[in-house]
């Protein structure tokens, strides 16, 4: 065999074995990363509910939660391989990348979703277990499948289906939804607009090649800033607001107090820049704003966990 022969077969073999699935090609369907919020906010409606869950039964809850999120992930890349391929923030994932085939993307999430549901129903309850089911259909066939690719709005309408996993937590505990379950469904849902337009912002050329009608895109940036500070205003009054119902108190209070005065500085930091300012410092603020808002919602969502905590042993609350 000449040189030639076998450096084009070594060269081949070493591009299938660049392409070919591993476990963790796999384990990046399920978007490890916004599992995490999933995991975090499902164990905070879990803990704060008031109602004690044994150990083993709450781990089962929450793991299931997650493993349903997964799955939802998973089938939102198989529907949106063909935009991923031209989005440079997602070109890498497996499947655009060529390392998952779309079949099975399709059947990891399938066989995820059916098992998460029905083993959370069989842990804890079939309310639980529906909202699961629910959540599962809203992220994919209602955000992903349709309002992703129809409307500037996506975001929006499309927030809550991340909004879910702390009510889910809470019915998985008591066994049905209670106002303080929607109120943290609603932090999560407005928190959830200003977080991706923040992100659209300096990720715009994306968007614009896979023709994802972000706000960015149908309305400008301009439009985007003002809705930034008006959906942050009203995130504000919210989160403050849940400061004085069961699952807030003086600990949840001062979280709110500053990190929404942070929050609302950077909205309308981001109000007051033309888009001169932004090419400048390549969208510094934009960016700043963005990452506070990782900090914005864990921190939040971990001071109703020490309430919680505090009121097992009667010092949480205004009481």
């Amino acid at each position: 065999m000449s040189d030639l022969t076998t450096n084009t077969a070594a060269t081949s073999a070493q591009g299938s074995f660049e392409t070919e699935a591993r476990l963790g090609d796999y384990f990046a369907l399920l978007k490890p990363r916004v599992m995490t919020l999933v995991v975090f906010t499902a164990l905070v409606g879990l803990l704060a509910a008031p109602v004690a869950v044994h150990p083993f039964v709450g781990f089962c809850a929450v793991l299931f939660i997650a493993i349903g999120g997964g799955a939802s992930g998973a089938l939102n890349m198989w529907w949106d391989a063909d935009i991923d391929a031209v989005m440079r923030r997602t070109a890498r994932r497996p499947i655009p990348s060529g390392r998952v085939q779309p079949g099975e993307a399709l059947g990891l999430g399938m066989a995820l979703s059916a098992f998460a549901v029905v083993f959370l129903g069989l842990a804890t309850n079939w309310l639980a277990a529906g909202l699961l089911a629910f959540t599962i259909f809203f992220y994919v066939v209602i955000y992903t499948m349709w309002l992703k690719r129809a409307t500037p709005q996506n975001i929006v309408i499309g927030g809550a289906a991340g909004a879910f996993p702390p009510m889910i937590g809470w019915a998985a505990a008591t066994g049905s939804v209670s106002v303080e379950a929607v109120l943290m469904f609603c932090l999560t849902f407005m928190w959830t607009p200003p977080h991706f337009w923040a992100l659209a912002l300096f990720m715009r050329s994306d968007y614009d090649d896979a023709g994802v009608p972000m706000l960015t895109v149908t309305h400008g940036r301009r439009a985007t800033r003002v809705h930034i500070l008006v959906y942050t205003v009203l995130l504000a009054g919210l989160a403050l607001a849940a400061a004085f119902t069961s699952i807030g108190g003086p600990v949840y209070l001062a979280v709110a107090l500053v990190l929404n005065a942070l929050f609302l500085k950077g909205a309308w930091d981001i109000f007051r820049r033309d888009e001169t300012q932004s090419e400048v410092d390549n969208f510094r603020t934009e960016r700043r704003f963005f990452k506070l808002s990782l900090l914005y919602l864990f921190a939040h969502f971990g001071a109703i966990l020490i309430e919680a905590g505090l009121a097992r042993y009667g010092l949480g609350g205004w009481a």
